[in-house]
């Protein structure tokens, strides 16, 4: 049986989370980003909650739960260190990944969106890129106002775990409504625009509801953020399986 890249460590990943999470129930903020003043620190994992509490939950809200064949083992790859951080005791990975899981379990929403800020910034409330978008969840300036993140001067609420996760959690649930619930539909409205997505859907004669997203005429970076995402989900879902 072929193995995905990653799997000697997800063997142990399940043990290691109990202990992680344990250590993680107060962690440290993390250090600030210069010239910001948002709070950055991260939501604590209450002290009965287990890392590995938080894993099962995960599971448990993934919509599509089984990996196949499809699954890209180039993301996989790409991707092999991810678990590995989030079982670390180094880093606020944990917490901070509980903290968005209890969020959109609370709206009834697939954790697959969990995972969205492993890619946009790898976990890392203060992340800034130099094209303008900051914190966990990437916002640029424009949608984070328009989804009631707080920017004047001295403060960022985009670095704001609490803050940025809140606006994060509104817009998936409006974009996981506008298309039928199809998590893939809502990542790739996420990263490119719903208006962008809706147009593709249109030229493609498709509905949300019975949508191809593979098929859809939207970039390529579009469609492998679904991929991105899957792998992910994938090798944090099999890792008690290994």
């Amino acid at each position: 049986m072929s193995r995905p890249a990653g799997w000697r460590w997800s063997v142990a990943l399940s043990a290691t989370l109990a202990v992680a999470g344990a250590q993680a129930a107060e962690p440290a903020p993390p250090a600030a980003t210069p010239g910001a003043s948002a709070t950055q620190s991260t939501p604590s994992v209450p002290a009965t909650r287990s890392g590995l509490e938080i894993y099962a939950s995960f599971r448990e809200g993934l919509a599509d739960p089984s990996c196949g064949p499809d699954t890209s083992q180039r993301w996989q790859r790409h991707f092999a260190a991810a678990p590995k951080r989030l079982a670390s005791t180094d880093n606020d990975v944990l917490p901070l990944f509980g903290y968005v899981v209890d969020a959109l379990r609370e709206a009834h929403l697939p954790t697959e969106y969990a995972l969205i800020p492993f890619v946009e910034s790898g976990y890392k409330p203060g992340a800034r890129s130099s094209s303008g978008p900051a914190g966990l969840w990437q916002f640029i300036a424009l949608t984070a106002r328009d989804h009631e993140i707080a920017i004047r001067p001295g403060y960022d609420g985009r670095l704001s775990p609490v803050d940025s996760t809140r606006a994060a959690v509104r817009y998936l649930k409006t974009l996981h409504g506008m298309f039928a619930g199809d998590w893939r539909l809502a990542v790739m409205a996420y990263n490119a625009g719903e208006y962008r997505l809706l147009g593709a859907l249109r030229r493609a004669g498709q509905r949300p509801a019975d949508a191809d997203p593979d098929s859809l005429p939207m970039p390529s970076i579009t469609k492998a953020y679904v991929r991105k995402l899957r792998a992910l989900s994938c090798l944090l879902e099999e890792a008690e399986d290994r």
